[in-house]
């Protein structure tokens, strides 16, 4: 039975951690995502959980640590942001090429330099390719939910990859809401303990992470693909068990008046509602437009993204990051190719806003929607990328 209960973001990961029974958590803190470390530090000390807490130096020490209580068998659980999520960048690769099931929590931050502590998605974004899972929540409710949900999708024995639940850095982190959370009973029932199939083991010694040259690299390459896709496949399973428990439904992506949209925006994270709003007022007002809000970002939903715009005329794609030197920014970039890649042709353009924590406005949204619904009178783009909120 579910309970209400005020936590901010970060204590929602922290607490969805606890109730996930992770066996180590590797901490180094870093702004917007210090509380996290901190509260469930405060589980461990006050003997709420039996984790063995590891206090590193750095955080490519906090992921290094993580890979091998993984590789040890352990569920494992940590969190970071910004720099700290670039300074692990190497030893993400290890991590999902060891095919380990780790969780991690990244509170977006923008990178440096010019030094900033705010939101943006420069620094997931820089890490897209890595070969993790990663969701992007809305809100405090989907960071707890998306938590627990991680533990059941990546530890699945078909997909053994690691996780990153993304949230807006301060917009959620710091943003304290009422959301419902599960009986610990619930929670252990729905993840049981995680289950293994190779583990160090110094009664079985095994090799992990060996030399692989050009005779068997690109194999191992190629199964991690196919474990994205079994990720894919297993995401749907694990979405509908968790709404028989929670009653809260997840998808690939989350719709909103889109039926009969002329014109629409795709969106991450937090900036969603704020849009939902806009895309209301507009409706009232008799302008045909929607909003699509991708969770799942790796794998990217491509045949779910085709399905929900199908009947859409013109797109803007808003992305919190810039791709520097690319046609566009990187959600746009996956949009392009989706649309292009099956032959279907519409005005798409590219926004690029919100970075270092300047919030996008209302106002600016809905002339968003405006020149969407204009570009798809026009049939054409006249601007492929736009720079909303900046002076220039």
């Amino acid at each position: 039975m579910s309970k209400v209960i005020g936590l901010s973001g970060n204590e929602a990961a922290a607490y969805a951690a606890k109730q996930s029974k992770v066996d180590v958590v590797a901490a180094y803190p870093i702004t917007p995502q210090t509380i996290i470390v901190e509260r469930f530090s405060e589980y461990v000390a006050n003997g709420e959980v039996e984790t063995e807490f590891i206090c590193v130096e750095s955080e490519h020490s906090a992921m290094s640590a993580c890979i091998g209580a993984s590789l040890a068998g352990a569920r494992v659980f940590t969190a970071t942001c910004s720099q700290g999520l670039a300074l692990m960048h190497e030893m993400l690769y290890i991590a999902s090429g060891l095919r380990l099931p780790i969780v991690m929590a990244v509170a977006n931050r923008a990178l440096s330099a010019p030094i900033n502590i705010h939101c943006d998605h420069s620094d997931m974004m820089g890490s897209r390719d890595c070969g993790w899972i990663q969701v992007f929540c809305e809100n405090v409710q989907e960071v707890y939910d998306w938590i627990i949900q991680a533990f059941k999708l990546s530890e699945d024995l078909n997909v053994l990859l690691p996780m990153a639940v993304n949230f807006d850095g301060f917009t959620i982190s710091h943003a304290m809401e009422d959301i419902k959370v599960l009986e610990d009973e619930e929670v252990e029932a729905f993840l049981s303990t995680r289950k293994v199939k190779y583990k160090l083991d110094p009664n079985e010694p095994m090799t992990f992470g060996a030399l692989m040259l050009p005779d068997y690299y690109f194999e191992a390459k190629r199964q991690q693909e196919e474990a994205m896709k079994k990720a894919y496949e297993k995401y749907i399973d694990v979405v509908k068990e968790y709404e028989k428990l929670s009653g809260r439904a997840y998808n690939y992506l989350h719709e909103f008046m889109l039926e009969d949209a002329e014109a629409a925006i795709i969106c991450l994270g937090s900036t969603t509602g704020l849009v939902r709003q806009v895309a209301k007022k507009l409706r009232g007002e008799g302008k045909k437009v929607g909003v699509l809000k991708p969770w799942l970002f790796r794998p990217f939903p491509s045949k779910e993204v085709l399905k929900a715009l199908e009947n859409i005329k013109s797109l803007a794609v808003l992305d919190r990051a810039i791709s520097f030197g690319a046609p566009f920014g990187p959600l746009c970039s996956d949009i392009m190719a989706t649309f292009f890649s099956e032959g279907k042709i519409i005005p798409i353009f590219n926004v690029i806003y919100g970075l270092g924590g300047r919030e996008i406005t209302p106002k600016e949204i809905e002339e968003i929607f405006n020149l969407a619904l204009k570009t798809a009178k026009r049939g054409k783009v006249e601007e492929k990328v736009k720079f909303i909120g900046v002076r220039e």
